[in-house]
């Protein structure tokens, strides 16, 4: 059998750029294993809150590897100032929590090493801020850090590039210049994981006769049969008929092992009374045999991950349950009991969530301590942040014998509040340590 020379040229040239992803894909093996300190001729600094600016890191270390250069991908928390004086060439990737708050993964550089002023002539550096343009401060902490950095001196290699919810057209001018840098032009597309087609096999009301909006819980199958693998913390991305070109993220929250992908969702309502793009549609609209448009995305900062071995202090409200949840079912199917949870809501009559199933587990001992908050059942209005100063003594306790603290709920009122007082309690010195050495992990929207 003969094959024309196109044919094999298209071959040769398919093998060829098969042989560089792999070596990209190598380099980024090693990039990962390499110890935190070690030299690179690039750095690829990330600091993420969900995930999102940790995979662009790695995809950017993989580029950069395509044209042979030397590049680690490494985070935040552990670029120090001596780290900064010695590096030249650094690439930033930056995502923004709340109103243009760092990460908590980048909370111990923007006091520590923002809080000083050296000499950064020496480097050169780029900038992909990672942000959601419906906030006032978009873009906050990679705006800022771009700023910080041309004050003392280090010089942009280009300008600073925003990214409004993951705009391809950002991200491909990001790799445009990725290529120059690399003087390759065969780097691969960053496409995103396909969606999976999925059907919703039960819906249940969570929260009946609440004062507040309906909580449900879904459970969702593929529609081959065949359940992706996921950890527990990690997210699902929905694409609402309505709104598709915007995704919806929801922590997911069963493990594989229970035969179904649960999501605790809320309903909600825009200003007009009008229930939201993908919350209506997946709470009431939906049908079992309507198409949901699914997939699954690691969030490898809200994992167990090294802190498996650990005791578990689990802190959240309303729909936040759903990924304290799944963590304490995979701990609780591990064997590991010594899990605290301090979940809060609003009346016990009616939002209790997963109460049977909390109970069983506390009675069991699965649950070492299950410790509630119902803002409305009491003369004075009691939140989770008041179980924390509460237990101020037993907390301070199991942090000293290694406990992660792991929070998950709403970031207006409960994670601020909950973060208030575990510095009150803690010390903001502990708790900015903790958040640099992964022992304080947050998922909060």
């Amino acid at each position: 059998m003969t094959i024309e020379p196109l044919r094999w040229g298209s071959a040769l040239a398919l093998s060829g750029a098969y042989l560089a992803l792999c070596v990209g894909l190598w380099r980024m093996h090693l990039a990962k294993v390499r110890p935190a300190g070690a030299a690179a001729d690039w750095l690829v600094v990330y600091a993420s809150q969900t995930g999102s600016a940790e995979y662009l890191a790695e995809r950017t270390a993989a580029t950069l590897g395509l044209g042979g250069l030397d590049a680690r991908a490494a985070c935040i928390s552990t670029l120090d100032a001596a780290t900064l004086a010695g590096a030249s060439r650094i690439l930033f990737i930056c995502s923004t929590y709340g109103e243009g708050d760092a990460p908590d993964s980048a909370a111990r550089f923007a006091t520590q090493v923002m809080g000083a002023a050296p000499d950064l002539s020496h480097l050169h550096f780029g900038m992909l801020a990672l942000g959601d343009a419906t906030y006032a401060n978009y873009c906050g902490f990679g705006r800022a850090l771009d700023g910080w950095l041309r004050e003392h001196g280090a010089t942009g290699l280009f300008e600073r590039i925003d990214v409004d919810r993951g705009a391809p057209a950002a991200l491909a001018q990001w790799q445009h210049h990725l290529s120059h840098l690399a003087g390759t032009s065969d780097a691969p597309d960053w496409e995103a994981p396909a969606y999976g087609t999925w059907r919703i096999a039960g819906r249940t009301l969570l929260n009946p006769g609440s004062a507040g909006a309906p909580l449900y819980r879904l459970a969702l199958m593929p529609d081959d049969g065949v359940l992706p693998s996921w950890e527990a913390g990690d997210l699902a991305q929905v694409s609402a008929p309505a709104d598709p070109d915007h995704p919806r993220e929801y922590s997911i929250a069963s493990v594989p092992a229970e035969g179904e992908l649960a999501l605790f969702v809320r309903l909600q309502q825009r200003e007009d009374g009008t229930p939201g793009a993908a919350s209506g549609w997946l709470c009431t609209g939906a049908l079992e045999t309507d198409t949901i448009r699914l997939r699954v995305r690691a969030h490898a900062r809200f994992r167990l991950g090294e802190n498996a071995i650990r005791p578990l202090i689990a802190i959240g409200n309303g729909s936040g349950l759903a990924g304290l949840r799944a963590l304490l079912k995979a701990r609780i199917d591990a064997g590991a009991h010594r899990n605290w949870l301090l979940f809060g809501e609003r009346n016990a009559a009616h939002d209790f969530l997963c109460r049977g199933e909390l109970e069983e587990w506390r009675d069991s001992g699965a649950l070492a301590r299950l410790d509630l908050a119902f803002s409305r059942d009491g003369a004075a209005a009691r939140y989770v942040q008041h179980l924390v100063l509460a237990q101020a003594g037993l907390l301070h306790q199991w942090v000293l014998d290694g406990a992660a603290i792991y929070v998950c709920g709403s970031l207006q009122g409960m994670a601020g509040g909950v973060h208030d007082a575990l510095v009150e309690v803690l010390g903001q010195e502990v708790v900015e340590a903790m958040m640099g050495d992964g022992r304080y992990r947050r998922d909060v929207y």
